[in-house]
């Protein structure tokens, strides 16, 4: 009679091995390697494990694949863009016997193949460009992918990219890069909800590293543990809380994206070198002029500006909460919370003599709201009326003038008698500005008078105007331009070489001549600003951590120090408390018995669709068994000789015999092994969401082949993305970032590009190691008439259309997508179908528009329909 034994120890008593310990917690051993099976097939050892099942399995390996599908196949699989028709007929060409390894080579080498691998790491580092939850606000964080981009591409050895993702930031002199990398766990969400406990969601993000950790590199649910002893596999609750307690004492909190980095990188360098270098000549140019015969000119007729007198108010009163202080200088200082518009009222005494009209001095100030990165720098607000009165009779005023003006807020819109218009210095320079008001007639004063001047304007995103002054006017306000800024008004008559720098820097700002190019270099500034990157960062104190009772951070239980589970080897003694870094070391070391052989499936499943153990997030007791156990610890083994290099497993997978099976396989094959888990045929798979898209673009010549920068907005229908928080809409891409990789198209985590999710992909709240692969008929609609597909089909429609006769357009359209010759039954068939299309369009020629856009012909808009049929081929679509 069995012994009443819990669940977990039943299932390790019976796992492989016989001691009790699964199979996947014990270290790989070197397998002896199986005779060779069927003689002359095998290319790579890997096959001899390969080719001993299909002998066991009375079965035998596929033909190889033809050397078209091979190149297709092995393009898409390290790129993921097809080849194109010179790559093709270069490789069909080449009758080396190394022909093939040669063409793999020039694959590595493309700045594409580390693009095509980042993807997938991504969604292992839930990469979003929001913060997710409720807000979902936009967040700086494409500086991490392009890092992991260049990693891949570069061949980081995995140990040492294991290192900087989980620990950068703890590297010895670490460097910009290796701080950029640590935002693998910044990638967590973040809550800015009102009323949230941070304490609470920086505990979520904690756990989630953690659950992350497990599954990237030891494949296991050790989430399972959160809340109680793990069910079925051999970890505590407290082995959780130790690994927990590695990323318990970092800096970040549950509702801020700090602590961040300015990471301009050299790829963003150079991207913007020829940004910098139109700068400079800007900027050279306005230095050229301030010597020049029209900076002399403009600087004398400054210099007939009056000055103006600062009045003493003898009040200034409001109609909100805002008061107001004088300073020194005879400015006055607002104090308060503003209301949604206000009126400010001045009252002076003016002394007896000539009166011209006023001079509004708007100055900034420390203390005004709105200052900060990326923030109106002083008081913005929208003046949009003045009003005088002189002994309570109201006095006419002339337009307005002033030594800035904003894009539709003109400076005479603020004496223009209309209220729903005005002068605004939202945006401005942190420097002064003023309006010049002349009275609409001069006046002498024979006897003291009583002002009343009102400013009727409007706050701009909370702002006020929150420190100004005026002053009397007593000549005439010239009716020339320019109009000089405060600063120069009390020594225009002087001539100093100090004042006549400060006279080029006006004239830089301000001079008319001058404004498309300064328009153009506030431009130029604001895209060369550095980009930011969130990072790790200790804390000078590390937490304290507790084993969370059934799961609940308010429920403190036993306290633990960081460390790993003990079913697995220990960490290495350091005497001091373990870090990170040290976790990532321990990750990588030749001891643990999971994290060669979790990464080498997690490849093996890009390539074959399914890992050697089917439930690559799960090596436990619950997972499936390998289908090849000794082959996984083989190449285990293979992968840590190689010095830990994806690139060289890659190539060893890749040049395999089992690789190089064609996908068709024999009858018995299908009929035995459906899925293809004994690896009797070559893969055939539907294509990601991403690369389903990028093959599109490929073929229709659009694809913008830039790599790296910010993320994209490709066209996408409307009202998906409408945030109630910040007004925000989908800023759809113009010009070539419309067509750029589906790798860089923005991610929102409430709002996923649709036809990637439906293509499968996700929207990155949690980790995923595999995506689902469907086959519906929303994505084939989303082929057929998705804005994008469109567009692409149109694009392909008018590149074979130009191809010189029918055969030949058919023909490079099946390249294109295919990357294969079309066989005559194909090529008669596709040429009938393009014929039937022209027929059809001749009759109804208002339907051509729809296929080929406005102004095209019926037979431009057969080659649209044929273009549309091609990218929709099954063959199109899968990689086989």
């Amino acid at each position: 009679m069995w012994p009443l034994l819990p669940l977990q120890a039943l299932l390790l008593a019976v796992a492989p091995g016989g001691d009790g310990t699964h199979w996947a917690y014990r270290a790989p051993v070197a397998p002896t390697l199986p005779a060779e099976a069927f003689p002359g097939w095998a290319r790579s050892p890997l096959d001899l494990f390969v080719g001993a099942r299909f002998a066991a399995e009375g079965l035998r390996p596929a033909p190889e694949a033809s050397r078209a599908t091979l190149l297709r196949r092995a393009s898409l699989d390290l790129t993921g863009l097809p080849p194109t028709p010179e790559e093709l007929a270069a490789f069909l060409a080449d009758a080396a016997p190394d022909a093939y390894e040669r063409a793999l080579e020039r694959l590595f080498a493309s700045p594409h193949y580390g693009e095509h691998q980042a993807r997938a790491w991504l969604d292992l580092a839930r990469y979003a460009d929001t913060r997710g939850y409720e807000k979902d606000a936009r967040r700086e964080m494409w500086r991490y992918r392009e890092q992991v981009i260049e990693a891949f591409q570069q061949d980081v050895p995995f140990d040492r990219f294991t290192a900087e993702q989980l620990a950068g930031d703890l590297l010895p002199g670490a460097t910009v890069e290796q701080l950029v990398a640590s935002g693998f766990h910044r990638n967590t969400l973040v809550n800015e909800e009102g009323g949230t406990d941070p304490e609470e969601f920086r505990v979520a993000a904690v756990k989630d590293r953690v659950n992350t950790t497990a599954l990237v590199w030891l494949g296991t649910t050790l989430e399972c543990a959160q809340c109680h002893d793990h069910k079925y596999d051999p970890f505590t609750q407290e082995d959780y809380y130790r690994f927990y307690a590695f990323f318990d004492s970092t800096e970040d909190s549950g509702n801020s994206d700090e602590p961040s980095l300015e990471a301009p990188g050299e790829a963003w360098r150079a991207r913007m070198a020829p940004l910098v270098a139109e700068r400079d000549e800007l900027k050279r140019r306005f230095e050229a002029l301030s010597s020049s015969g029209a900076f002399e000119g403009w600087r004398v007729a400054w210099q007939a500006f009056p000055p103006s007198a600062p009045l003493v108010p003898a009040s200034v009163s409001t109609s909100s909460g805002v008061t107001f202080a004088p300073l020194p200088d005879g400015s006055w200082l607002a104090h308060g919370e503003p209301a949604g518009s206000d009126d400010y009222v001045l009252t002076a005494e003016l002394a007896p003599g000539a009166l011209h009209g006023f001079a509004l001095d708007v100055l900034p100030d420390a203390s005004l709201p709105g200052r900060g990165p990326g923030r109106n720098e002083h008081g913005n607000f929208v003046l949009n009326e003045l009003e005088l009165r002189l002994d309570g009779v109201p006095v006419a005023l002339a337009p307005a003038r002033a030594d800035h003006e904003q894009d539709g807020y003109p400076a005479h819109a603020a004496t223009d008698g209309d209220p729903h218009s005005g002068w605004a210095i939202g945006g401005a320079s942190e420097e002064a500005h003023v309006l010049y008001v002349p009275l609409g007639e001069a006046r002498t004063l024979a006897a003291p008078a009583r002002l009343e001047l009102t400013l009727r304007q409007q706050y701009g995103s909370g702002h006020v105007l929150g420190r100004w002054r005026v002053g009397r006017l007593s000549e005439p306000v010239p009716a020339a331009d320019p109009v000089p800024g405060p600063a120069l008004v009390p020594a225009l008559a002087q001539d100093t070489p100090a004042l006549r720098e400060t006279y080029a820097r006006g004239f830089a700002r301000h001079a008319r001549e001058l404004a498309p190019a300064r328009v153009r270099l506030a431009k130029l500034e604001q895209e060369l600003a550095p980009p930011r990157a969130l990072v790790m960062k200790e804390r000078a104190e590390p937490r304290r951590t507790f084993v969370h009772g059934r799961g609940n951070f308010l429920a403190p239980g036993k306290e633990v120090e960081p460390g790993v589970p003990a079913v697995l080897p220990p960490l290495a003694a350091t005497g001091v408390r373990p870090t990170r870094l040290d976790l990532a070391r321990w990750l990588t070391a030749p001891e643990n018995p999971l994290s060669a052989r979790v990464v080498v499936n997690r490849l093996w499943q890009r390539v074959f669709g399914a890992g050697l153990v089917e439930t690559e997030n799960d090596f436990g007791t619950r997972g499936e068994r390998p289908s090849h156990p000794e082959l996984l610890d083989w190449l285990a083994l293979e992968f840590r000789a190689r010095g830990q290099s994806q690139r060289e497993f890659l190539r060893l997978v890749l040049t395999s015999a089992t690789y190089r099976q064609d996908s068709g396989g024999a009858p018995e094959a299908w009929a035995r092994d459906p899925q293809n888990r004994l690896l009797a045929r070559g893969p055939k798979l539907r294509l990601e969401a991403e690369t389903v898209r990028d093959l599109a673009l490929a073929a229709s010549g659009l694809l913008a082949r830039e790599v790296g920068g910010p993320s994209v907005f490709p066209p996408q229908p409307e009202g998906i993305w409408q945030s109630p928080y910040s007004g925000e809409r989908w800023p759809t891409s113009q010009g070539k970032d419309a067509h750029r990789r589906g790798l860089y198209t923005f991610l929102k985590r409430s709002a996923p590009y649709p036809t990637f999710l439906l293509f499968d992909a996700t929207s990155r709240e949690l980790a995923c190691s595999r995506r689902q692969r469907s086959n519906t008929p929303l994505q084939a609609l989303a082929t057929l008439d998705d804005p994008a597909f469109v567009e692409c089909a149109q694009a392909l429609g008018a590149r074979l259309a130009q191809a010189g006769s029918l055969e030949a357009g058919v023909r490079l359209g099946f390249v294109l997508c295919t990357a294969r010759e079309p066989a005559p039954e194909e090529l008669a068939l596709l040429a009938e179908l393009f014929e039937a299309r022209r027929a059809d369009y001749a009759l109804r020629p208002e339907d051509v528009h729809l296929r080929a856009g406005e102004g095209a012909t019926p037979e431009l808009a057969a080659w649209c329909a044929l273009a549309t049929v091609l990218l929709n081929l099954d063959e199109t679509l899968t990689k086989s």
